[in-house]
C-alpha cells in the first residue's frame, strides 16, 4: 500500500481544532513549509505549534527553505497572478532539493502533513512542495489534502 502525504492549511482553525484534525487522520509528523514560522492566529507561531503538538505526541519540523519567499508572495500580492506564483516556486524548488531530501525522509518514517496558511491547496505553494516530494518517492506517494 502506498504512503500518504498529507497537506493542510491552517487558515479558518483554532489550533485545537487544528490539532484535533491532524490526530483524526493518524498524522504523527507535522511540516511546517512557512519560510516564516509566525502567525498572528494564536498558537500557530513556530514556537507554540511545537510545544502543542508535543503534547498531542505529533513530531514538529520547520522546513524554512521550502516556504515561499518573501519576494515572491509579495508580487502573488501586486497581482494576484497564480500562474505567474507557482512558475516562480517551480523555479525556488528546483534548487531545494536538498530539502526536499530532508522532507522525503521524515513522509519514509512517519504519517506526515505539510502545513501552510493558505486553507485551499490549489492556491498554496505546498501543493507543489508535495508534488516535488511525490516525484523523489517514485513509488506512488498519495497526496491528500485535508
Amino acid at each position: 500500500m502506498a504512503k500518504v502525504l498529507f497537506t493542510i492549511g491552517y487558515e479558518g482553525f483554532e489550533i485545537g481544532e487544528f490539532v484535533a484534525h491532524l490526530k483524526n487522520n493518524d498524522i504523527d509528523c507535522l511540516l511546517d513549509v512557512r519560510e516564516i514560522p509566525l502567525s498572528r492566529k494564536r498558537g500557530f507561531s513556530k514556537r507554540a505549534l511545537a510545544q502543542r503538538l508535543k503534547q498531542a505526541d505529533i513530531h514538529y519540523v520547520h522546513l524554512r527553505d521550502l516556504g515561499s519567499p518573501k519576494s515572491i508572495r509579495e508580487d502573488l500580492k501586486l497581482t494576484e497572478n497564480y500562474s505567474n506564483f507557482f512558475d516562480k516556486i517551480e523555479k525556488h524548488l528546483v534548487e531545494k532539493k536538498e530539502s526536499i531530501e530532508t522532507a522525503y525522509k521524515y513522509v519514509v518514517n512517519y504519517t506526515c502533513c505539510l502545513m501552510c496558511f493558505e486553507r485551499l491547496a490549489a492556491r498554496c505553494h505546498r501543493k507543489m512542495v508535495a508534488a516535488k516530494i511525490q516525484e523523489r518517492d517514485g513509488n506512488g506517494l498519495k497526496i491528500k489534502n485535508v
